[in-house]
């Protein structure tokens, strides 16, 4: 993973698919991966139900439907999605933390000193080498 910032109920992820799923888009198989992971974890701890839909095709909808994808195109697409996502949790309504180095779920800190305290974090940068 590369960036990413997790809020009170939403996240920003930029990430990379390294390889093809079969034909599905790289979001697709993500989506139906994460949701069947974060399932399996609701129904372990009785919390399921907070998900559960009516519908013909599917009893739980974990992800809004529709999410947002942008491609990262160019280091100059890269960046600025990068501090779009780390200003989120201090800009508009949310105002979690004082600036966006202090807000703890998020790789902002990361990409100030280096340091990766979660332990998965790669350098965006280092993919837009030749941009």
């Amino acid at each position: 993973m590369f960036a990413f910032v997790l809020m009170p109920n939403h996240l920003h992820l930029i990430w990379r698919q390294n390889k093809l799923n079969g034909k599905e888009k790289p979001q697709s198989s993500f989506l139906k991966y994460s949701a069947h992971e974060f399932l399996k974890v609701l129904k372990a701890t009785g919390q399921s139900e907070f998900y559960k839909i009516k519908a013909a095709n599917k009893a739980y909808e974990i992800w809004q439907r529709d999410s947002l994808s942008v491609e990262l195109f160019s280091r100059d697409v890269a960046e600025q999605k990068l501090r779009y996502i780390h200003a989120n949790p201090v800009k508009g309504k949310w105002k979690l933390a004082k600036d966006d180095l202090g807000y703890t779920f998020s790789s902002a800190r990361y990409y100030e000193t280096g340091v990766d305290e979660f332990g998965f974090l790669k350098n965006l940068f280092d993919e837009f080498d030749g941009y």
